[in-house]
């Protein structure tokens, strides 16, 4: 289905979730610009494919960068909103990424620092007047003295994942804030989310896989992660 330029990706609905992919340079939600966002474009939807009058309710429980693509899941009821949020603050909703970085990194590994945000992006703060931000990644392959990883984001700070590589010498390619300017977009993709059902409590699992920009050398060992 198209929304004006964005390809609209349905990968689960029921009468509780509807579960998406998020393109590269649609918002989460509006920002007051006119850049196209998931909130806007999937309440349309709903509108047009149920013939709904008047607001649609949808709520937002997680987001994704403007220029992070992958799998978001949106709560069409309150209650759903409610417990998904609750799964998130329990740490229970599992969001898994994928990246690439400059420069080698040779092992499997965590980083556990300290955040503070400031008015226009974040930074690793020395001392823990930040807020503490958790990731664990695994090395997956390195080509042309860059690194790709497989990240589990175990807190959900502003720019955490973007900002912890930084800080620790290996930037994500494409990163303008917090590396430089690069060939292609922001190398970061959030591949796969996992959760609870709100009302049914089955396991649920979506994957979808990047396959443009710099992820692109490393096709192969990508299309392996969906088996």
């Amino acid at each position: 289905m198209e929304d004006g330029k964005v390809m609209i990706n349905i990968l689960y609905e029921d009468n509780h979730l509807l579960v998406v992919e998020k393109k590269v340079g649609v918002l989460s939600q509006s920002d007051g610009s006119n850049t196209p966002d998931m909130l806007t474009i999937l309440k349309e939807y709903l509108k047009e494919k149920y013939n709904k009058p008047g607001n649609v309710y949808l709520g937002l429980v997680h987001r994704l960068d403007k220029n992070v693509g992958g799998v978001m899941v949106f709560a069409k009821t309150s209650k759903a909103a409610r417990r998904l949020s609750e799964t998130i603050r329990n740490r229970e909703f599992k969001k898994t990424y994928l990246a690439v970085c400059k420069g080698v990194i040779n092992s499997d590994g965590e980083y556990l620092d300290y955040l503070k945000r400031e008015e226009y992006r974040s930074k690793v703060s020395n001392s823990k007047d930040g807020k503490l931000a958790s990731l664990n990644y695994q090395v997956l392959a390195t080509k042309d003295n860059n690194t790709l990883v497989k990240i589990n984001l175990e807190t959900g700070r502003h720019h955490q994942i973007r900002v912890q590589f930084s800080y620790h010498n290996h930037p994500l390619l494409g990163d303008e804030k917090y590396g430089s300017k690069g060939k292609y977009s922001l190398a970061l993709f959030a591949y796969k989310l996992e959760f609870t059902h709100p009302t049914t409590k089955e396991k649920l699992s979506f994957t979808i896989l990047p396959k443009e920009g710099y992820f692109c050398k490393y096709k192969d060992i990508i299309s392996n992660l969906a088996l």
